[in-house]
């Protein structure tokens, strides 16, 4: 029996024992301490496997062809990026292995130069070049998921704002007689017009080409302390527009001592949606906003209430997953309240909805309003 053949029967003849080893000083990596046993070992077992069988064989194939149908290393890259992993852990979990390999060798007598030692190191290095292929890729991808979700998100956030503006435009030549608007006055109005609805054509292009993609907006908050009420009432004010083709009332019932901690840009984008949620529901009514602190002013609880058409039993489960449409609307990609719930749940919150058909609906989150020490 020559040397490589040695190691590889105290391969498996130590199978455990290496794994324990190795195991012991995997976990000293940080993303490494909390995983349980069957997730830290992966591949592992199939790695030392596939290398007693290449310390055994005789035969003149490289050793990446003799593995090259072996499909567990790049399932491991993809599975290491799920477990939180950066790339140079998994590196170094598998050099980690092959140190232990040496161990085991050292211990028993075993030379690992010569064949052993090329060996070794080829399974190692192949195993490592495919798995950090995976991983790469799938890292990769999630970046890229992010970025297209997060411009999914800003897109669908603009429809309000442009609708607002392009009812504005319409509400002043509606309200200005024809006779007393300068020539000027009637070109700018036209190329609002134009710009508007330019910018709508781009936004409900970007929301078509990614309305399939996962939660994971990465969002970055800058919190400060500020007054709620005049916050809530200049965002009513960019509203109205869009409230006034429905003749809904918008009411702000905010304490105006009632200040929040929070990011503004975040919360002016869960307010918008909802309010602007609202609207399309609530003709003729009232929309409603409202605030207040709780449990000793450690958290504030918002909510828009409207006195609309409400929202089936059957729908409220699943009102805030993505692509959740009212089937009678049309125009809608079904990222607004998601766009709520993602943002709230960013910032420490949580959100939920009351509603009753015929009668209206309640949503309401709640802030932790506290500074992080």
């Amino acid at each position: 029996m020559n040397t490589a053949q040695q190691l590889a029967a105290l391969v498996k003849q130590e199978f455990q024992d290496l794994l324990s080893r190795w195991r012991q000083q995997v976990r000293k990596l940080p993303c490494a301490r909390h995983l349980d046993t069957p997730t830290l070992n992966d591949h592992i077992p199939t790695v030392l496997a596939e290398l007693a069988t290449a310390l055994e064989s005789d035969t003149g194939q490289t050793i990446p062809e003799s593995l090259q149908e072996v499909e567990s290393a790049p399932a491991h890259g993809v599975q290491r990026v799920e477990d939180g992993f950066d790339i140079e852990e998994v590196v170094a979990e598998y050099n980690i292995l092959r140190g232990c390999i040496h161990d085991l060798g050292d211990r028993h007598g075993v030379s690992l130069q010569g064949k052993p030692f090329h060996v070794i190191n080829r399974v190692f290095d192949h195993a490592i070049g495919l798995a950090l292929q995976s991983y790469a890729t799938q890292r990769a991808m999630e970046v890229q998921q992010r970025r297209e979700e997060y411009l999914a998100f800003v897109a669908h956030d603009l429809r309000t704002p442009l609708s607002a503006i392009s009812l504005a435009v319409r509400i002043l030549e509606l309200t200005i007689p024809e006779r007393e608007i300068p020539p000027e006055a009637v070109k700018i109005f036209g190329a609002l017009r134009r710009n508007v609805q330019q910018l709508e054509t781009l936004v409900v292009k970007v929301l078509e080409e990614n309305t399939n993609l996962k939660t994971d907006t990465g969002l970055k908050l800058e919190k400060r302390e500020f007054d709620l009420w005049p916050f809530v009432e200049s965002l009513i004010r960019d509203l109205n527009p869009l409230a006034m083709t429905s003749q809904t009332r918008l009411i702000n019932q905010v304490p105006d001592d009632l200040m929040v901690f929070a990011d503004a840009s975040v919360l002016r984008r869960v307010f918008q949606n909802l309010i602007a949620n609202a609207i399309k529901y609530t003709p003729e009514g009232e929309v409603t906003v409202g605030a207040k602190a709780q449990a000793a002013e450690e958290s504030v609880e918002c909510w828009v209430t409207d006195t609309g058409t409400g929202i089936s039993k059957e729908s409220l489960d699943r009102i805030f997953d993505k692509g959740e449409t009212d089937p009678n609307s049309e125009g809608g990609f079904g990222l607004g309240l998601a766009i709520v719930k993602v943002f709230t749940e960013a910032s420490g919150g949580k959100v939920t909805v009351e509603s009753q058909e015929g009668i209206g609906s309640t949503f309401r989150f709640s802030l932790p309003n506290k500074i992080d020490l």
